[in-house]
């Protein structure tokens, strides 16, 4: 079991029988009355957010989930089919279940896939991927000083904002949990 004082950012926990991972919590002390930890909660199966408030000490389950790393091999309609590096085993999940990291999955990439009661749930992808630039403007000279950007269409589809120096086939490291470009990987 988890107390409230356990709480961290990113911890999986089951409340109401459903696995869920902490995505923002604060621990407050009012001057009257018992402390109580506020949380925000993501449903690992359906992705709901929810906010839930604790009281101090309050315990939770630890949910039955398994964390495995598998490859991304292909996509076919709405199914994305993963293997195990350890045993070879496939799994297939849908849109849904990948959510987010649908945007920086490139075929043969490893990703964190979590599984609740021996079922995939979710999808979690390293914090910094590298992707390349299928579609952009071409070189903008001379207009630096607003310091400002261009769109680029990455080779997952997604579509973020880089500087104008940018062109077709770099390279970038982007940050996956803010969308946001960090750098251009040296070839």
């Amino acid at each position: 079991m988890y107390s409230t004082q356990d709480f961290r950012k990113g911890l999986k926990i089951e409340y109401n029988n459903k696995p869920w991972n902490i995505v923002e919590f604060q621990h407050v002390s009012p001057g009257k009355g018992n402390a109580f930890c506020r949380t925000r909660l993501k449903n690992l199966e359906t992705g709901q957010v929810v906010e839930v408030t604790f009281k101090s000490g309050e315990k939770v389950a630890i949910p039955d989930v398994e964390v495995r790393e598998m490859q991304y091999l292909y996509k076919e309609g709405d199914r994305w089919t993963f293997m195990d590096v350890g045993n070879y085993e496939q799994t297939t999940l849908s849109d849904d279940e990948v959510g987010d990291a649908a945007n920086y999955m490139v075929e043969n990439r490893t990703a964190r896939v979590t599984f609740f009661r021996s079922r995939a749930v979710a999808v979690d992808v390293e914090n910094h991927v590298d992707l390349k630039v299928i579609e952009t403007q071409p070189n903008i000279k001379g207009d630096t000083s607003g310091g400002g950007g261009k769109p680029a269409k990455l080779e997952t589809g997604l579509t973020i904002q880089v500087p104008f120096h940018i062109k077709e086939g770099d390279v970038l490291r982007i940050d996956t949990r803010t969308n946001e470009y960090l750098s251009k990987v040296q070839s």
